[in-house]
C-alpha cells in the first residue's frame, strides 16, 4: 500500500486509495472485464500479516458497532452481493464476527416466496432495511432481481430498466433518511469459483451449499458478468456507491470489505448521547 494511502488524522484509507475500486456515479462504460479479479491493492504483501490486520479490523468495528448504536443518529445497509462461492458468508463472519448481536443483524436472501412475488419486487427488502442504530448485512439483495431474471429472460428490457431505475430511487429513500448504503461486489475468476465449487463437493461438511444447479448457473457465467456489469453500471450513484472487491483471495477479500466499513463509520464522527446529569456523582451502595 502506497504510504499516503492513509488519512494521518484519523487512520481511515485516502479517497484517492478508494477510487479505482469504488464507483460513485453511473458509468455505461464498466465492465467487471477490465477487472483483475486476483489483484491485492490493499495488501501489505504478506498474508500472515493481512490476516492479522483483518482480525484487528473485526475488533476495532466491535469498537465502532457499540458507538453507533449508542449514537442511534445513523442506520448503514451493508450489501454483499456476487457469484457462487465469492465469499459473502465468509466475508460477514471475518468483518462482523467480533461485533455484539445488539444493533447488528444478516439477512440471507433467497428466491422469492409466492407471498413475496405477489408484491412489488422491492416489498420484502424494505422490511428487512436496518433502524435507528443498526447495522444489517445481506447476503445477496434486492440486486438478485436484475441479474436471474435478466439472465433467464424472465423480464424484458424494459423492465429490466425500469427495475434498476427503482433501485436508485430506493437507495436515494433509504439514504435520506439516515441509512449508510454500503455495496460490495465480490468478484472472483471462474477458475476460482471452480475450484472452491469443488473443494465444497470433497468436504463432506461443506457439501451441503453444494446444489446441481451450481453447475448450470456456472455454463452461464459471461451471461452473469454481463448482467452484474449492467447492474453496476446503471446504480453506482454518488449517495450508494458500488465498491467492486476483487476476491480471488480471501484474506484481501475481507481485508477490503472490513477498511471500507471502518473508514464509513469513522466518517460519521459518532459520539455517546449527552450523560444525565441526575447520574453525576451518584454512588451504587
Amino acid at each position: 500500500m502506497a504510504k499516503n494511502a492513509r488519512d494521518t488524522q484519523n487512520g481511515s484509507l485516502s479517497a484517492r486509495a478508494w477510487a479505482p475500486w469504488r464507483l460513485n456515479a453511473p458509468d455505461p462504460s464498466f465492465s467487471l472485464g477490465k477487472v483483475d479479479p486476483a489483484a491485492k491493492p490493499f495488501s501489505s504483501g504478506n498474508k500472515q500479516a493481512d490476516h492479522e490486520q483483518v482480525d484487528l479490523l473485526a475488533q476495532e468495528l466491535d469498537t465502532l458497532q457499540n458507538l453507533f448504536y449508542a449514537d442511534h443518529r445513523f442506520k448503514m445497509l451493508v450489501v454483499l452481493q456476487g457469484l457462487d462461492t465469492s465469499g459473502k458468508d465468509g466475508a460477514l463472519r471475518a468483518v462482523f464476527g467480533r461485533m455484539s448481536p445488539i444493533g447488528v443483524r444478516a439477512v440471507a436472501w433467497r428466491a422469492p416466496t409466492e407471498a413475496e412475488r405477489a408484491h412489488d419486487f422491492l416489498w420484502r427488502i424494505h422490511q428487512e432495511v436496518p433502524g435507528a442504530g443498526e447495522i444489517v448485512g445481506f447476503n445477496r439483495s434486492h440486486y438478485e432481481d436484475v441479474l436471474v431474471p435478466v439472465v433467464e429472460g424472465w423480464i424484458d428490457a424494459a423492465e429490466h430498466r425500469r427495475r434498476l431505475a427503482q433501485i436508485n430511487d430506493f437507495e436515494r429513500l433509504l439514504t435520506e433518511t439516515g441509512t449508510v448504503v454500503l455495496k460490495f461486489l465480490l468478484h472472483i475468476s471462474n477458475d476460482e469459483q471452480a475450484q472452491r465449487l469443488q473443494e465444497r463437493l470433497d468436504d463432506p461438511a461443506k457439501r451441503y451449499k453444494f446444489q446441481r444447479g451450481d453447475l448450470e448457473v456456472r455454463k452461464k457465467w459471461d451471461d452473469y458478468q454481463n448482467a452484474y456489469s449492467q447492474a453496476v453500471a446503471a446504480t453506482s450513484t454518488a449517495v450508494a456507491p458500488w465498491i467492486v472487491v476483487p476476491s480471488d483471495s480471501k484474506t484481501h477479500r475481507n481485508l477490503m470489505v472490513g477498511l471500507a466499513i471502518r473508514d464509513a463509520l469513522q466518517a460519521l464522527n459518532l459520539r455517546y448521547p449527552d450523560d444525565d446529569p441526575s447520574l453525576r456523582g451518584l454512588k451504587v451502595n
